[in-house]
């Protein structure tokens, strides 16, 4: 580790060292140029103070996934290998990591694109102007427009709010005239082109969205650490607004500590999507249940070919075809409408991004349809507003019954706003024993104990 900027962050150790691990390419064959990804890495050494005031607040207004996190950090990478014959292995081989608590891929990957070519040439005195220049930056406020200037660009991007209307963000163009020159727009500070990433598995998408929903174990095999992080990041995102609660690696090279974690034989594989490329796994992880094997496209017409699940057993090499190797059965039918229509889409040379957006709403729209059923449920928990007096305790939440749950999809369930069939009750049963049931419930459960303190401290303050 040459250098860390500001110099008055702190790094144990050992966080320096798997930084180091996590920012180089495992199997980096010789490829030379650029190459951006990403990676996240459990904090080591108990919690530390944030150097934000504004954690709280932070956290309260924006959407679940985009909270900062407290015990893990993100690795944003810009990786460079050129020829070189000064250099003992004939190659100059660097990375810029930009490290942050916050998961905005899109905004720090364009931020590394516009200062590490500068970096890789002129070193730290350019970091020291952009580290100035960053300081300066007003802190992500949910819901706002901010224009971030750093060398020269103004990068303007909106942060998402928890109050936003789900699948719409568009960037508001402001104060546009008074910004020369013209800014660079980011029409997300986090989306990935999910269209792009799930392309060669795209016929799978309904079996991957519900093994996210249940929390499955699963290993990404990619050929890069590109593909490997945004294929992870991009699965983790299949569940919004609904917060992934599992554990999740976009990139984990061979030398990472937590490796022994993943390989251990003795107890089943622990709840985490982790995204590798060395084929060295291949045979250290196919005692897990589902493997997801990305790759490039040899053409863009080749997806029907696409439509078997793999069985396990047929996993060798790292040249084994794109697709999904797994004895799971899904739950629910697959969308043959969604996979027509996206396939047309690649006949017609749709745009990437359109392609995207129609992917993403259907993903909105499953999660939505899961979701609601037990958000109302929820709801219904909630006491009375006239049961609460300031002359008592505040009444408690009855408790969750899964039973009541589901006698109420009769009259009540996901069939109300979505056309699949299949065994949703199945479906939800699986969901009760998954950390992304518990995690939604805990917090559901935390929001509205606070909505009732906040009525009884109302009726005190009334009587």
């Amino acid at each position: 580790l040459q250098l860390v900027y500001p110099h008055d962050f702190r790094l144990t150790e050992k966080e320096k060292t798997s930084i180091c691990y996590l920012s180089f390419p495992d199997s980096y064959s010789g490829g030379l140029g650029d190459t951006q990804f990403s990676f996240r890495l459990r904090q080591a050494g108990g919690p530390r103070s944030s150097p934000f005031q504004d954690d709280g607040r932070y956290n309260r207004e924006a959407p679940l996934m985009l909270q900062r996190e407290a015990a893990h950090y993100f690795g944003y990478v810009y990786f460079r290998q050129v020829k070189d014959s000064s250099m003992r292995r004939g190659y100059f081989q660097k990375s810029l990591v930009l490290v942050s608590r916050l998961p905005y891929v899109n905004l720090f990957q364009c931020l590394l694109q516009l200062i590490a070519p500068e970096y890789f040439d002129k070193l730290e005195p350019c970091l020291e102007a952009v580290c100035n220049e960053i300081d300066q930056w007003p802190p992500p406020v949910p819901g706002q427009t901010l224009n971030l200037p750093v060398m020269g660009v103004v990068i303007q991007v909106r942060i998402p709010s928890r109050v936003d209307k789900p699948g719409s963000s568009p960037v508001k163009q402001c104060n546009q005239e008074n910004l020369l020159p013209a800014p660079l727009v980011l029409p997300s500070v986090h989306e990935l082109d999910l269209f792009r990433c799930f392309q060669p598995v795209l016929i799978h998408i309904q079996m991957l969205w519900e093994l996210m929903l249940l929390g499955e174990p699963m290993v990404v095999m990619a050929p890069s650490p590109t593909m490997s992080s945004e294929m992870v990041l991009a699965l983790t995102s299949c569940l919004a607004p609904l917060r992934y609660c599992c554990d999740f690696r976009p990139y984990s090279p061979i030398h990472d500590s937590e490796f022994k974690e993943y390989t251990t034989r003795t107890q089943a594989p622990p709840n985490i999507v982790v995204g590798v490329t060395n084929p060295f796994f291949i045979k250290t992880l196919q005692h897990w249940p589902h493997i997801l094997r990305g790759g490039e496209l040899r053409m863009s017409g080749d997806l029907p070919k696409q439509v078997k699940v793999k069985k396990l057993a047929k996993l060798k090499t790292l040249d084994t075809k794109p697709g999904i190797y797994t004895s799971y059965k899904t739950f629910l039918h697959k969308d043959k409408t969604l996979i027509k229509r996206l396939l047309k889409g690649i006949q017609r040379k749709r745009p990437s991004e359109v392609q995207s957006a129609l992917l993403r709403r259907h993903l909105l729209e499953l999660t939505q349809s899961f979701i609601i059923p037990l958000e109302h449920y929820m709801a219904s928990l909630m006491p009375l507003q006239r049961a609460i007096t300031p002359w008592k305790n505040p009444p408690q939440i009855r408790p969750f019954c899964q039973e009541d749950f589901m006698k109420s999809l009769e009259h009540a369930g996901p069939q109300l706003t979505c056309v699949l069939k299949g065994d949703w009750l199945g479906l939800y049963r699986r969901f009760f024993k998954s950390p992304n049931f518990d995690g939604w419930f805990r917090q559901r459960h935390r929001e509205m104990t606070q909505k009732l303190e906040a009525l009884h401290l109302e009726a005190i303050c009334e009587a």
